[in-house]
């Protein structure tokens, strides 16, 4: 019996495990950015209330953290911009 798995794992899975946690990594940032849109757009509603006190857009509001953590999470899109630089060459 071979080692080898049909998607081309490790016996162990961490290569798939490493490949999730790359698409993870990568729809981390939209889903952050589409949240805070809908909750810009939706006023954000009882969590929104309870998070700001009320006010939607405050430095303390769900959208400008929604943002951040778009923001953060985008170190997975930035780390595509020099490999596909050097794709090019």
């Amino acid at each position: 019996m071979s080692d080898a798995h049909p998607a081309g794992a490790s016996r162990d899975g961490s290569e798939a495990a490493s490949h999730l946690a790359r698409w993870l990594g990568l729809a981390a940032t939209p889903t952050f950015a589409v949240m805070a849109v809908l909750t810009a757009m939706t006023g954000g509603g009882p969590a929104g209330m309870l998070c700001s006190a009320g006010h939607g857009l405050s430095p303390g509001g769900m959208v400008p953290m929604y943002l951040l953590m778009s923001a953060f999470h985008s170190a997975a899109w930035l780390r595509l911009i020099p490999g596909r630089r050097g794709m090019r060459r």
